[in-house]
């Protein structure tokens, strides 16, 4: 809306600065936060002067950001207060503080009012969140916000396959020699790996893994049956080994020694508290040693052992 003259100052209800009484002065300057303020009239005013109030335009007249009352004040005079009101009529600017959550309609605070600090689904993340990003989350009712490094999960953190790389002859407890870790055939591991030193497996880190032990045995009788078995082997106290699983393959005869081949796997899920503690190691049994291999290869799995850290101890 236009106006002729000064724009009515709407809405806008404010207590000017304390203003100390001049003996003998009757114009003073009016100030809110040591800032000249103009009232619109001295109609938008409520003014108190020693614990009365003012009549507008008899006991004092407003120029700009000046009052004069009509007579000059003493030394005892005190003005209490004087507060602007804007233009009582319209609802104008909201006074500091006096705007409610019930004065705001549905829907009404958009986006493009938001702060950069306000959690909002205005933009996209398009790669994995780091772990100081925020979600909100509701607790029991009460809304809250929380690290991704806290829920994130899932997904495997741990993945490692050895294998025997030369066929060996007989049992051994454990396989120590001629293990490798996988190389070919686009193989790679995830996180760390295992470490192994003289058959002797240690995790990279606490947790429940999944242990596999697959064999392959070969039976080089000219004649006869060959048993063969390969066991898991763990220990909690970095000294004792126990049984934790076996696979037995039963290896005939038919007609050339190069043929009489057979597979066995067994699996253990173990659980890793201590990674200076809990070690893994793999034994084979051969009847009639001899005559009966284990299979490896450097260049094709036959022999393996599998390792996958599936969550958290």
């Amino acid at each position: 809306m236009a106006y002729i003259g000064t724009k009515p100052t709407v809405g806008n209800f404010q207590i000017c600065d304390a203003i100390s009484v001049v003996n003998g002065q009757a114009a003073y300057t009016m100030q809110v936060g040591s800032v000249n303020v103009i009232p619109q009239s001295a109609n938008h005013m409520i003014v108190s002067l020693n614990g009365t109030i003012q009549k507008p335009n008899s006991s004092f007249t407003v120029s700009g950001s000046t009052i004069t009352f009509a007579s000059n004040l003493v030394t005892n005079d005190v003005i209490d207060f004087i507060q602007i009101l804007g233009d009582v009529l319209d609802l104008g600017v909201p006074s500091d503080a006096t705007v409610t959550t019930a004065k705001l309609g549905a829907n009404s605070v958009t986006a493009a009012k938001l702060n950069n600090d306000i959690i909002s689904g205005t933009t996209a993340l398009t790669s994995e969140p780091a772990d100081t990003d925020e979600f909100l989350v509701s607790d029991a009712g009460t809304l809250k916000r929380i690290d991704y490094s806290l829920i994130k999960g899932g997904g495997i953190t741990e993945f490692d396959m050895f294998r025997l790389s030369s066929s060996f002859q007989g049992g051994t407890q454990p396989i120590s020699s001629n293990l490798e870790r996988c190389d070919t055939n686009s193989f790679e591991k995830i996180g760390t790996g295992m470490t192994e030193s003289s058959g002797i497996f240690t995790f990279p880190s606490t947790g429940k893994y999944h242990i596999i032990f697959n064999t392959l045995a070969r039976n080089a009788q000219s004649s006869g049956e060959r048993h063969h078995q390969g066991l898991i082997m763990t220990t909690t106290n970095n000294s004792s080994y126990a049984e934790a699983a076996q696979a037995s393959a039963n290896i005939g005869y038919y007609s050339s020694s190069v043929n009489n081949i057979q597979s066995a796997i067994t699996s253990i899920f173990f659980d890793v508290t201590d990674t200076s503690t809990h070690k893994v190691r793999f034994d084979v049994y051969a009847n009639g040693n001899s005559n009966t291999y284990t299979a490896g290869n450097s260049g094709v799995n036959n022999t393996t052992m599998t390792f996958i850290r599936i969550g958290d101890t």
